[in-house]
């Protein structure tokens, strides 16, 4: 379900997630398997093309590296996604859970939605396609309908969200439908086609089904399909696109002052992204806008992240050459040490206080910040012993 741009090579990224935040969770396992049995230049409608499969991931941050990887491709990229919609009740922010989310977790162990429109931002228009085969409970799902929240993005988005509660346990019947007419199609349908006849074919609850790309007319059936486009919903232009590009960390600012935490995110990231392309991963001009994703997430109520940026900056600044006694890198850390004490979650607190542990080996700070974290990670230890 790609869109045909020329002859550069095209690119698949395949993820399902399973996660146990369910009683009976949406059936995700063995989709990647039928849609890798199907040949990547066909998935993507080039004429050649590559594919990587991310299967049951367990951590955002694999995620985001790969799916960083996927939109540095020239070509154009078709972007799978497969499993259960859940919410930050602190944020009220969609993320897709991951293998190890539980309703308690959702925070520290789901991809936020928003990380994929931040990391596919900079792709030229038209080049990229988002294909989702989703459940959701009630809450979510209901403001999904009534786009309280929304999952348009930078990219042209098909697939279906289909209801989950006491009544309806839903099937990823729409991705089996994908992968059974790209295997037996004469021709490869156009994406909208694609969307539509797969839609018809999977047969979903229309009450219970909410459609990503436009509702398939209905006065066709679906072997005429093919010979009349249907129409389909546009994505909503993304607001970072609006970004004043002379003064990035003034829309970053307003955005975030403005309570538009992933606006603000998405434009970080996206300067992120140019910084990596023009400097390389280790440099400093990369460490910067990390430091400015980790002061957005300070402001949105997530310390641990916070924390977690603001190392990763700091080891890059080291990276590329600055010295542990530098302003930059010292700062780093010590902003890295305060979001640290405002964790509350104990695994967050011993996993990041033993990364935050072994830099102030390097970069000490003032006199017994080393000793601050020793002492509160003993602590730790002992209320967690039984």
């Amino acid at each position: 379900m790609g869109i045909n741009t020329g002859e550069q090579p095209g690119y698949a990224l395949l993820v399902g997630a399973e996660a146990p935040v369910r009683r009976h969770p949406f059936a995700v396992n063995g989709l990647l398997p039928q849609l890798a049995a199907v040949p990547p230049a066909l998935l993507v409608g080039t004429s050649y093309a590559s594919a990587v499969q991310l299967a049951n991931p367990d951590d955002p941050n694999t995620v985001l590296t790969t799916l960083r990887t996927a939109a540095a491709v020239e070509g154009p990229l078709l972007v799978y996604v497969a499993g259960q919609l859940v919410v930050d009740h602190r944020q009220h922010l969609v993320h897709l859970a991951l293998a190890r989310t539980t309703a308690r977790t959702v925070r520290y162990t789901a991809l936020p939605w928003h990380w994929i429109g931040a990391e596919l931002h900079r792709r030229p228009p038209g080049t990229t396609t988002v294909v989702a085969d989703l459940a959701a409970d009630t809450d979510v799902w209901q403001t999904l309908v009534h786009r309280e929240q929304t999952l348009d993005g930078p990219f042209a988005l098909y697939g279906t969200v289909q209801l989950q509660d006491r009544r309806h346990r839903p099937g990823p019947a729409y991705t089996h439908a994908l992968a059974h007419i790209l295997r037996t199609a004469p021709t490869r349908p156009t994406p909208e086609q694609l969307h539509h006849q797969a839609v018809r074919a999977a047969a979903v609850d229309p009450a219970a089904t909410l459609l990503l790309g436009g509702q398939p007319p209905v006065d066709q059936a679906p072997q005429t399909d093919v010979d009349m486009p249907a129409p389909r919903t546009e994505p909503a232009p993304t607001t970072a696109a609006a970004a004043d590009k002379n003064d990035p960390h003034r829309s970053i600012s307003e955005a975030s002052r403005a309570g538009r935490h992933g606006e603000a995110a998405a434009i970080a990231a996206s300067y992120e992204q140019a910084a990596l392309r023009e400097h390389g991963a280790q440099s400093v001009e990369v460490a910067h806008w990390i430091e400015v994703r980790a002061f957005l997430a300070l402001q949105e109520g997530a310390p641990d992240r916070a924390c977690q940026l603001w190392l990763q900056a700091a080891v890059v600044r080291l990276t590329a050459d600055q010295a542990p006694g530098h302003p930059e890198v010292a700062e780093a850390v010590d902003r890295a040490h305060g979001a640290w004490h405002l964790v509350s979650e104990p695994a967050r607190i011993r996993e990041l206080g033993t990364e935050l542990l072994s830099l102030r080996t390097r970069v000490p700070g003032k006199s017994g910040a080393r000793a601050d974290v020793q002492r509160r990670l003993a602590d730790l230890s002992r209320a967690l012993q039984p």
